[in-house]
């Protein structure tokens, strides 16, 4: 990526105020609708159809098109990707299943490998209650008899079967009318015993042993979507009951899967019971998974996700099975609609304080000797420090952005650099979407950028460009005319 930097006027310690967006172009609703058009020629006399024409509201591009043009992106990004999604049972049995499958239809049209693990639990149960078997439980591991073996069997089958019916549905009332999936399921985890843990034998419940990753990938790269449940078979032939948690995480570490779903009844990781985290990283799964009960779900899906970071899966996303969209909205939106476990404990984004300083001085030096950005003082940085957000890595600041408000609902975007080191990723576009969220929670809805060099890189983060007189009033009686900036703006 190239550098990502931000000029700014020598003086952006005013205070501004906000002035009027400009208004976009005098569109009618006809010029775009043909029957529109069609009925003003015919009802309407040339002199009322000018009339007409000159009192009609100006034409709303439809939500539903600012929303594909925003999905688009993230269809480029995606395509090609293995995705490994778990879901237990409940989810299953869930009204908003069948909502499921059809996104997970949509994916799979959109160039997505899947890998969709299941479990049972709650449909094991009412096979055993009803035939009158009982199979304890220890440390939330289910002892696996002889006995309840054929009816966990039925189960876990029945589930398989129902996912590759729901898969194969095409109905022309449906979202699925024109699909094909070819659904394959089969032997790919090799299982062994739990075994005899603190005296407790827990007989068939066993642990993944092995993924057959080649015979997985085969399935897939031939447009196949592999479905794994809950069971594993061993090399002399006999079938375990397996955690449905561990299968999807052996099995995304053995395909290097480029993301690892759980679908859970929350709506991802909450603290302190309301504030939904959108962001952890590792260290602060393990500081969460001390105040959460051991054998909760939202217990395991975070243990299985730290543990998939330390393997190199580089996102693990925690969602929710009961609401409708979350997983598009998950993978197709900026903010997303659950929780994201990034595989990099030692990279992060936060607000800058007082402690930065000195990194950020280092950080900018050299693109202020180029004329590339406008110096700053060290008293200056000090002053300003809490508009500027940094990535830091192990102590070091490997880049920093500033968000200025400009009045209760614009403000500017300045100062975005990354170390030269580092510009090979996606920072530059992880700053802005930290920023982006920081305005999101302000209440902020515009956000302006002022560049020489770099218009290019904030179009393709969806800045558009505007007329410097478009800047709030007293933001423009502040634009440097010396250094002819571009002005570019961005509706949150």
């Amino acid at each position: 990526m190239s550098t990502v930097i931000m000029p700014t006027s020598t003086d952006t310690s005013a205070s501004f105020t906000h002035g009027n967006a400009p208004l976009a172009d005098g569109e009618t609703m006809t010029d775009n609708n043909p029957i529109l058009a069609y009925h003003a020629m015919i009802d309407l006399p040339n002199t009322a159809q000018q009339n007409a024409a000159a009192t009609t509201p100006a034409y709303v591009t439809p939500p539903y098109v600012l929303w594909f043009r925003n999905f688009a992106p993230y269809i480029n990004t995606h395509r090609g990707k293995t995705f490994v999604i778990m879901f237990n049972g409940e989810a299953v049995n869930h009204d908003n299943f069948s909502h499921l499958i059809h996104d997970f239809a949509l994916l799979h049209s959109l160039g997505i490998k899947l890998v969709l693990v299941h479990g049972a639990r709650p449909q094991i149960d009412a096979n055993l209650a009803e035939n009158h078997i009982e199979t304890p439980m220890a440390d939330d591991v289910r002892i696996t008899t002889k006995e309840a073996m054929p009816y966990i069997l039925k189960a876990v089958g029945s589930i398989r079967l129902q996912i590759e019916a729901q898969l194969s549905m095409g109905l022309a009332n449906s979202p699925m009318y024109g699909s094909r999936i070819d659904a394959i399921s089969g032997n790919f985890v090799t299982a062994r015993p739990y075994g005899i843990r603190n005296g407790i034998d827990y007989q068939f419940t066993g642990e993944v042993r092995a993924i057959d990753a080649e015979a997985i990938h085969n399935n897939l790269i031939h447009d196949h979507v592999v479905i794994l449940g809950s069971m594993g078979y061993s090399a002399t032939g006999e079938v375990f009951n397996l955690l449905a948690e561990d299968v999807a995480l052996q099995a995304a570490i053995s395909l290097k899967a480029d993301k690892l779903i759980f679908l859970g009844e929350q709506t991802g990781i909450y603290k302190d019971g309301t504030h939904l985290l959108k962001e952890m990283i590792p260290h602060e799964v393990t500081r969460f998974l001390r105040d959460v009960p051991e054998n909760s779900e939202i217990a395991r899906f975070l243990r299985a996700a730290s543990d998939a970071c330390q393997y190199g899966i580089h996102r693990t996303h925690i969602i929710s099975y009961a609401k409708d969209g979350a997983l598009l909205e998950e993978l197709f939106t900026r903010d997303g609609s659950g929780t994201l476990i990034s595989h990099d404990p030692y990279e992060e984004i936060r607000r800058a304080d007082i402690d930065d300083v000195v990194g950020l001085i280092e950080l900018l030096e050299p693109l202020e000797e180029q004329g590339i950005l406008v110096r700053r003082s060290r008293e200056r940085l000090e002053s300003d420090i809490e508009n500027f957000s940094v990535i830091e890595r192990d102590g070091m600041v490997l880049g920093c952005a500033a968000l200025y408000p400009l009045n209760d609902q614009a403000a500017e975007v300045a100062c975005v650099a990354v170390h030269p080191d580092y510009r090979n990723g996606s920072r530059g576009a992880d700053l802005i979407a930290f920023l982006e969220q920081q305005a999101r929670s302000r209440g902020i809805h515009e956000l302006y950028v002022l560049t020489t060099r770099t218009a290019h890189w904030f179009v393709e983060h969806g800045f558009m460009e505007v007329p410097a007189e478009s800047l709030p009033a007293d933001r423009y009686a502040f634009y440097d005319n010396t250094r002819n900036s571009k002005v570019l703006k961005k509706v949150l």
